[in-house]
């Protein structure tokens, strides 16, 4: 068995601005932890897991081998990083590194997207391959979302009693089905056949048109929209629905969201991880994960789901809720903290308050997923989370609302709804 993780590479109009700026988005850290190594723990506790492929149009970079090597160390693993010379789509990149992929007799390997939060039921996947369809078969691993948002997402519709797949569209115009694509597969070696004739056909269709710039195209294959809606129906494609959560992290604020369901999935799988009330230490309430090396005061009031960056240091009467402070932030005394993402290195003065708007799915709905908001509406920023950007100093007694703050920016008054650049 193999694993490969898709982490893409630095886009242009990336939502998770200005955060990305510093560090590659995979790399982002969710509930205490880099985002993909969530993907590598759920991957290497897999029996059989021979090893895993990060693949990605990231230049290779410090940090990333940095990662990558005590990733290594911690999950007793080979992790490697494959770097595309473009962005190739997500089936063009496993097309390309095929033979790296299977090095080594590869029997089977899931592909997972590395902006997704998920349980990672692979476990559960690989005995559902053994209950349905053949040796030769696929399996996409599927959620329900309710009618609106499912049309944000790839759709499938299965045969109910045995599930294979009969129809897949991707983001489609109408209701389709409530059963949405979670971007975690397990796949044969058998994959390659079929990426193999989109392809052959993207070539073809390339040579009719003689285009000046045919050869890159030929290569970018989308795993969804050209080769599952080719093979629904055809009896090799299978659904495995999980009830566990799952949610995209598109945006800065879905990643507070996620920060939420990975921090609750801790009382079971990292208890360690979970910061408990002490005599002597701060308050918490409800899931906080804090970094050892984090000073906190005593009367510092922390949580639900607030995570706690390496050397941040939080001072009296501070209060934080439903945030991600990033390390080196400083929280001078009773400063107040929610909905925000607080960026590498940065101060907030005394007494001041910076709040954002969540962006959470309807608690009422037990099928919402998290709306991917767009920035502006109307020609207004939309309410979202605040995020302040790295070494950004904000000055006592100010309020910050609803706003995106660029690195490097020191402050000197309060703002609301604005980015500010």
């Amino acid at each position: 068995l193999k694993a490969v993780i898709l982490i893409g590479g630095p886009q242009k109009g990336t939502r998770f601005r200005p955060l990305s700026f510093e560090v590659p988005k995979p790399l982002f850290p969710v509930a205490g932890v880099p985002m993909v190594q969530h993907h590598i723990e759920a991957c290497a506790k897999v029996p059989g897991m021979k090893e895993i492929l990060l693949m990605g149009f990231y230049q290779p970079h410090e940090a990333l081998s940095r990662f990558l090597v005590s990733a290594q160390q911690e999950f007793k693993i080979p992790i490697r990083y494959l770097q595309e010379y473009a962005a190739l789509g997500t089936g063009g990149g496993i097309y390309h590194f095929r033979d790296q992929i299977l090095s080594g007799g590869t029997e089977a390997f899931f592909v997972l997207n590395a902006d997704v939060c998920s349980e990672f039921p692979l476990q559960e996947m690989l005995e559902f391959r053994q209950q349905h369809g053949d040796a030769h078969s696929f399996v996409i691993l599927g959620t329900t979302a309710n009618r609106t948002q499912a049309l944000n997402y790839g759709c499938i519709v299965a045969n109910a009693d045995t599930q294979e797949v009969q129809h897949y569209v991707e983001k489609p115009s109408t209701f389709v089905s409530e059963i949405i694509n979670c971007g975690i597969y397990l796949f044969t070696p058998a994959i390659f056949q079929h990426i193999g004739d989109v392809f052959q056909r993207n070539q073809q269709e390339l040579v009719l048109e003689e285009s000046s710039n045919g050869w890159q195209r030929a290569e970018v294959i989308r795993l969804e929209q050209d080769v599952f809606t080719a093979l629904a129906g055809s009896g090799k494609l299978y659904v495995y629905k999980t009830d566990g959560f799952w949610s995209q992290i598109k945006s800065a604020g879905s990643a507070i969201y996620a920060s939420r369901l990975y921090l609750n999935q801790y009382s079971k799988t990292h208890p360690e991880r979970l910061a408990q009330n002490k005599s002597g230490g701060p308050i918490i309430r409800g899931n906080v994960y804090i970094h050892p090396t984090a000073s906190i005061y005593s009367t510092a009031v922390l949580g639900p789901n607030v995570s706690i960056g390496e050397g941040v240091t939080v001072g009296a009467g501070v209060r934080v809720r439903e945030s991600i402070v990033l390390h080196g932030a400083s929280l001078h005394d009773h400063t107040c903290v929610l909905n925000t993402i607080v960026g590498w290195d940065s101060t907030i003065g005394r007494w001041a308050r910076v709040e954002g708007t969540p962006s959470d799915p309807n608690p009422n709905d037990p099928y919402a997923k998290i709306d991917s908001e767009t920035l502006f509406r109307d020609g207004r920023l939309t309410p979202s989370i605040t995020i302040l950007g790295c070494s950004v100093t904000i000055p006592a007694e100010v309020v910050i609302l609803n706003s995106i703050v660029l690195p490097h920016k020191e402050l000197s008054r309060s703002y609301k709804n604005q980015i500010i650049l």
